[in-house]
């Protein structure tokens, strides 16, 4: 019998290195600064402000991170992956999520100990009575949310514009929009559909100066509104994408009451999230976003596919399928 290596736990307990290496990349421009081509350790240096005593250790670490290409003459430059999703200013830039990751979940997830004896969020704002109303009066802070909602729901939103069947219906309405990622995909895949975003006015402008550079005005616009407190707009497809575990099982349960009452007959809501597997062995993303919603919010969890459907059940839909969207999201589909 072979003896049991300490490896991988010793590579578990210090992943938070190789975390933080590549959230403190993407905070001091190192990628953006290869965007135009590969440079030397004596240019990137001064162009990312860096003192000289570690920046070549820090390249090199991204190097053997595989984040990051060196070639003979000691020139780095991007990977094929960086260059696609870490760079500022392009459609498929990703590294919105990875911001807010570094400004504000890794110190978070520090009390992530006290976050499990107390069953208490455990964000910057853990003192204020609503996270989110206090996220959405900071601009500044809001447009970076907002930024990061987009870089996690980019590949989700391709995968529901492909696999969700588009053809049967005209209209839709994205719940908790956020800066129109979902919608704006969408809209571009399938140019027979009209419809939009709903989300608190504070995002408004946002939502729609991200329509507008996406030449989609014509198609898409904003609904304000408040989803506990207002009626939810009518469409022919409802979506709630990373909306559902933000709340407490009463709260998603209204939620989900909500969109059956915008539907017509015959419509479907589409929740997607990174949904848990069933038997809870699998998805270590899903089931490490819930501690994050943990640490986030005041009742927030994810869960499971089947844990949707039921709850599709009791708000009246007819009938519910579950399907793969990308990495470690799913969408349940309910029709009414």
């Amino acid at each position: 019998m072979l003896k049991p290596s300490p490896e991988k736990l010793l590579a578990l307990g210090m992943s938070f290195w190789n975390a933080k290496a590549l959230l403190s990349a993407v905070e001091l421009g190192v990628f953006d600064a290869l965007a135009d081509g590969p440079a030397d350790l004596a240019t990137l240096t001064p162009k990312l402000g860096l003192h000289k005593r570690s920046a070549r250790d820090f390249f090199d670490a991204l190097v053997a991170m595989k984040v990051l290409e060196r070639d003979a003459n000691g020139r780095y430059a991007n990977t094929p992956e960086t260059e696609f999703f870490l760079v500022r200013g392009r459609p498929s830039y990703v590294g919105g999520l990875l911001e807010m990751a570094n400004a504000r979940l890794y110190e978070s997830w520090g009390h992530l100990s006290e976050a499990l004896r107390t069953g208490r969020r455990q964000s910057e704002d853990h003192d204020a009575s609503d996270l989110f109303a206090a996220l959405y009066a900071d601009p500044q802070r809001l447009r970076g949310f907002l930024s990061a909602m987009s870089g996690v729901s980019a590949s989700a939103a391709q995968a529901i514009a492909d696999k969700f069947s588009w053809r049967d219906y005209r209209t839709f309405i994205d719940v908790g929009a956020a800066q129109g990622m979902v919608p704006v995909t969408i809209a571009r895949a399938h140019p027979h559909l009209s419809g939009g975003g709903f989300d608190l006015p504070q995002v408004g402008p946002i939502f729609e100066e991200f329509v507008v550079a996406n030449g989609l005005a014509d198609r898409l616009r904003f609904y304000p509104g408040d989803f506990f407190k207002d009626d939810l707009p009518k469409a022919d497809v409802i979506i709630m994408g990373h909306i559902l575990h933000d709340w407490d099982l009463e709260q998603k349960r209204l939620l989900l009451k909500k969109a059956y009452d915008a539907l017509p007959e015959g419509g479907a809501l589409i929740v997607y999230e990174a949904m848990i597997d069933n038997d809870r062995r699998e998805n270590a993303f899903g089931l490490l976003m819930s501690l994050n919603m943990l640490i986030e919010t005041d009742g927030g969890f994810d869960f499971t596919g089947a844990d949707c459907e039921g709850w599709m059940k009791e708000a009246g839909f007819s009938s519910s399928r579950v399907e793969h969207l990308t990495g470690p999201d799913s969408m349940v589909v309910g029709v009414k």
